[in-house]
């Protein structure tokens, strides 16, 4: 009798102790992305699950992470080449690669000294520079800076301004270089620009002046959080891509 007392308080102790609590994903997300994803993960925990833990920075930066062994939940890139490396790679679970949201590459100058140009082939920009720089993210590695030095090659300056950039490791970077009046102008996303009253936005990049910009989002293979694919599905959800749209972001 006295063992099966002891039984039955053990028992009863087991369904009074609370499970561990479920942790939300960790996702590795594209610094262009940090005031849209907030407001994303916010709206995602106010459904009553854990609030994804977010971390941002260059695609480039978090891909290589991934590779060295990283662990992590969702991917977001900037572009699709770092998503196609970690695809090669079979660090992407399958099925669960989709494109997110669109983007615009924009021109940009200080608030305080701001600039108008027409942006056309050959236009006048190391003239508008002057001895100023030319705020970019890294245009060898960092998809801010890859697009903006496609643009400005198919425009024909490319090789007139190279020696004025100044290579920031990713697009939030190069955005406070010309916020606080480091560099005259800048090369950032359409988003960037509205984000920060720092900067004005100097002209718009034709949308054939460079590849697509596209931000695909996956779980990625290693991931055991359950929560990754809900939070993937909540962001491309309606409320999600109406949050995406309230920033700036184009959604398809």
């Amino acid at each position: 009798m006295r063992l099966f007392r002891t039984l039955i308080a053990v028992m009863a102790l087991a369904t009074t102790v609370p499970a561990l609590a479920e942790t939300g994903p960790l996702v590795l997300a594209a610094a262009s992305l940090q005031e849209s994803l907030n407001a994303e993960a916010d709206a995602f925990a106010a459904t009553g699950q854990p609030r994804p833990l977010l971390s941002f920075g260059a695609s480039s930066a978090l891909a290589r992470q991934v590779m060295a062994g990283a662990p992590a939940d969702l991917f977001i890139s900037a572009d699709e080449d770092w998503m196609d490396a970690l695809a090669k790679a079979n660090l992407l679970r399958a099925g669960t690669r989709s494109m997110l949201v669109t983007n615009r590459l924009v021109l940009i100058a200080p608030a305080t000294r701001p600039l108008r140009l027409r942006i056309a082939p050959n236009f006048a920009l190391a003239a508008a520079l002057g001895d100023g720089k030319l705020a970019m993210a890294d245009p060898d590695s960092v998809p801010a800076g890859k697009y903006g030095k496609a643009a400005l090659t198919a425009l024909g300056v490319w090789s007139a301004v190279e020696p004025a950039v100044a290579r920031a490791e990713n697009v939030r970077a190069a955005l406070a270089l010309v916020s606080r009046g480091a560099a005259r102008a800048g090369v950032v996303y359409a988003t960037d620009a509205k984000a920060d009253p720092g900067v004005v936005v100097a002209g718009v990049f034709p949308a054939a002046t460079h590849a697509p910009i596209t931000y695909p989002v996956s779980v990625l293979a290693g991931s055991q959080n359950r929560g990754a694919e809900r939070f993937r599905t909540f962001l491309r959800s309606a409320t999600g891509r109406a949050i995406f749209r309230s920033y700036g972001f184009g959604t398809r």
